[in-house]
């Protein structure tokens, strides 16, 4: 597949096809004993939902190849795949996504506004979660992305969607609320995300 050609196209499938949209990317964290360790991340275009993320000290293109199986085996509507020029996206892997029905969008050189959305997660994890938390190691960085991703999605609202959220809770009640008045079976609850760096919101029925 020409890769000039999908770079092209790149615009257009984001505008025409952002439902069956996914897009890839690394980023780096370092450990408190100075281990260096590389999160992978995806994300569904369309209703901004971030994918389960893994960790690895070893970013080979197997492991990465092993996470889009992971991915793709699962019930889904994606037909297109986006992420960069970096080496770990070899071309045996791009064959081996194309062999699964996906098309490989690799962003054009020098051009990391290709793939903003990717870039724009990335910096949500490091401002909202990675710059004020320091991971003991791999599971630990594991478990700290886990409760950040479920925040990401239930919680996070995008201008883009309305502005709404990527995962909304089934549990959040319907209750009309008129100005500043509450129902009056109803309270406001708060939940402590990450130790207290995040803090999430709702309503619950009050006790009969």
């Amino acid at each position: 597949m020409c890769a000039g050609l999908c770079s092209a196209n790149i615009p257009s499938i984001e505008r025409n096809h952002a439902q069956a949209l996914v897009a890839w990317d690394f980023c780096v964290v370092v450990t408190a004993t100075f281990r260096v360790l590389y999160v992978f991340v995806a994300m569904e275009i369309g209703s901004r939902r971030l994918l389960p993320l893994n960790v690895t000290a070893h970013p080979t293109a197997v492991w990465t190849l092993q996470q889009f199986r992971e991915i793709l085996t699962a019930p889904h509507g994606y037909r297109f795949a986006l992420h960069d020029r970096d080496s770990i996206f070899s071309p045996g892997l791009d064959a081996a996504l194309t062999a699964m029905g996906v098309r490989v969008l690799r962003a054009p050189f020098h051009a990391p506004v290709a793939n903003v959305y990717c870039g724009r997660l990335l910096g949500s994890l490091h401002r909202e979660c990675l710059n004020f938390l320091i991971p003991f190691g791999e599971e630990h960085l594991r478990r700290l992305l886990h409760v950040w991703q479920v925040h990401y999605n239930r919680a996070g609202p995008h201008s883009r969607l309305g502005p709404g959220l990527p995962q909304p809770p089934p549990e959040l009640p319907a209750a009309p609320i008129v100005g500043h008045e509450l129902p009056r079976d109803m309270r406001v609850v708060t939940r402590s995300i990450l130790g207290g760096l995040h803090h999430e919101y709702g309503l619950e029925k009050l006790a009969a």
